[in-house]
């Protein structure tokens, strides 16, 4: 199936749960997750990252310190070693015992409940490469045989550029804070399907360029239900949103 096949129609939802439950849950967790299908959402987006041995698994920052009651640099633990960490207590007693899943935990979940997913490659420093290929690959697998497969982006080119190598077949996004200059040429040369970016940064004629241009446009992080119908009547795709609570889970 090429990318322009992927291209059209947008499987994914309007509204997409950020980091898995947004703010109602500890992110990357399984918690999270079943925070947004409670909310009714039924697509997320995540974080996924490699520990020392190479294992795909949750987490956002290169660190543990914030999302767990670990210490140390996530690219120095093995999976072993992250498996007996707490990710949840840090939101809430009610959370307490939460673990960092694996990428493999939240493709069974997902799946499952039939969620879709919006996979961000989150590198840590020095390992983009090997991150994207890695990922890539275990998505592949997880999904194989998916109707809708999930949907890979991230802010670093090379990461993505390794995705697209290890996986051609599977759907890419570039994540961007600002819309560059150059957002067509890298787009074309990554063969992406869509472009991510923070709403905030994002113009009516940028949008309009984008979506004219054959491209899926989200945005992050839409927290207010005004401004993702403002930006929506842009020619916006869909929206990822902290506030599951807020923001209706379909159109």
């Amino acid at each position: 199936m090429s990318q322009l096949q992927l291209r059209s129609p947008w499987p994914y939802p309007a509204v997409v749960a950020h980091r898995g439950g947004g703010a109602m849950a500890p992110e990357n967790t399984l918690a999270g997750f079943r925070a947004g299908i409670a909310h009714g959402y039924r697509a997320a987006e995540c974080d996924v990252k490699l520990s020392a041995d190479n294992v795909c698994f949750l987490l956002h920052d290169d660190a543990v310190d914030r999302t767990s009651n670990g210490q140390g640099l996530a690219a120095e633990l093995s999976m072993a070693s992250l498996a007996q960490l707490d990710g949840g207590a840090w939101k809430g007693a009610a959370f307490a015992g939460e673990a960092l899943p694996t990428f493999a935990n939240v493709a069974a979940y997902c799946q499952a409940q039939g969620m879709l997913l919006n996979v961000e490659i989150k590198p840590c420093p020095g390992r983009e490469e090997e991150t994207g290929r890695l990922v890539a690959q275990e998505a592949a697998r997880l999904w194989a045989g998916a109707a809708v497969p999930p949907l890979l982006s991230s802010f670093s080119a090379e990461a993505l550029r390794a995705a697209q190598h290890a996986e051609p077949a599977l759907p890419r996004a570039w994540l961007v804070e600002e819309v560059p200059a150059n957002w067509q040429a890298m787009l074309q040369e990554m063969d992406c399907i869509a472009l991510h970016c923070d709403h905030s940064t994002l113009t009516r004629e940028q949008a309009t360029a984008i979506k004219a241009a054959g491209y899926q446009l989200l945005c992050y992080t839409v927290n207010e239900l005004a401004r993702a119908r403002e930006i929506m009547g842009w020619g916006v795709d869909s929206v990822c949103t902290d506030r599951l609570d807020l923001l209706p889970a379909v159109r």
